[in-house]
């Protein structure tokens, strides 16, 4: 059963330095996003049981093949950039990610309003200052250079690895698998997936075959969504919308979820509808006044939707994806 509040029709649920540090350490491809990859059914089995399932410890063997006894009922988790999934599972941290001062995953504040940050490397001291009974990490450089024999004299520490952290459906059911909640794992990806396929059926009949594409706009430099990572998985397979060459080009030359591309490269880009998310704010808005980027058809059609970096356009989760829908559905469907 799903355990997050659904807030709408369509969802449940609902930063040039801090920003790029968030991409590469948390959005590109090199250090975390979203993408939608499928996952081998024939992964090796990785369950094995210390004593029987319940109220008693049992054994894993994670992403890295290190075997974890992970406590059967954890009540202090730490699973830093994995709270879209933990919490979709029903369960909150006792630490929540943060990279430089108060950048948080402000789309999942109405779950984790009030819980304290940890910062997104993970210093033992601080973790050690939570007493944490679970660790749950994501991606692999997190642990690397031996950080991951400290980390497990604090607590057990499962690491997803990157093909599964990379893969928001897989981190999932690797999280689920962790708290012994793989049954709910999967009802969430069911209820998901049908939100999408209505959604996508609304969308249809709302615009047909009209293109659309998601830009981000920090410290003056804009970002182009990829065809298949983050939140362009959600617009282009998730939603089945029409993705404009400059989408196509771009995902097919570059390596993180959001890639670097010109005004001019912009203005030459035939789409209908256009998602911004505005990191720069009012900083910026001189960008979004230059006859080029006045040019763009979405933008001259009045087809502009603009979201401020506080919305979860950037993230990737079972949350994230369906406010992106909501938001996708709101701007798109009269």
């Amino acid at each position: 059963m799903k355990t997050y509040v659904r807030q709408s029709k369509w969802k449940q649920g609902g930063l040039l330095f801090v920003f790029l540090l968030i991409m590469i350490v948390a959005l590109s491809a090199c250090g975390g996003g979203a993408p939608e990859e499928e996952q081998s059914d024939e992964a090796p089995a990785d369950e094995t049981p210390a004593e029987e399932q319940g109220d008693e410890a049992f054994t894993l063997t994670d992403g890295m093949g290190h075997e974890v006894t992970v406590p059967a009922n954890p009540q202090r988790i730490i699973a830093s950039y994995l709270e879209d999934p933990l919490v979709a599972l029903g369960y909150t941290p006792v630490a929540q990610w943060t990279v430089g001062e108060g950048r948080i995953q402000h789309y999942l504040q109405d779950y984790l309003d009030g819980i304290p940050t940890i910062p997104w490397d993970l210093p033992f001291e601080t973790v050690l200052e939570y007493e944490p009974d679970l660790l749950i990490i994501g991606s692999e450089s997190t642990v690397g250079e031996g950080k991951y024999s400290q980390y497990e004299k604090i607590a057990p520490t499962y690491v997803l690895g990157d093909e599964v952290n990379d893969d928001w459906r897989e981190a999932l059911r690797a999280v689920g698998k962790v708290l012994n909640k793989e049954e709910e794992a999967e009802q969430i990806l069911t209820e998901y997936t049908e939100v999408a396929e209505e959604a996508q059926q609304t969308l249809q009949e709302a615009i047909g075959e009209e293109s659309v594409a998601a830009i981000w706009l920090v410290s003056k430099q804009f970002y182009i969504v990829s065809e298949d990572l983050s939140s362009g998985a959600v617009l282009y397979e998730d939603l089945g919308l029409t993705a404009p060459d400059l989408v196509k080009e771009v995902s097919a030359t570059g390596s993180g979820n959001w890639n670097p591309v010109s005004l001019e490269e912009l203005a030459n880009m035939d789409v209908d509808h256009l998602f911004l998310v505005n990191s720069d704010g009012d900083e910026g808005r001189e960008m979004l006044q230059e006859p080029l980027w006045q040019s763009i058809p979405a933008v001259k059609n009045d087809h502009l939707y603009e979201f401020d970096s506080t919305t979860s356009w950037l993230y990737g989760g079972p949350i994230a994806n369906e406010q992106i829908i909501e938001h996708v559905l709101t701007s798109l469907v009269e």
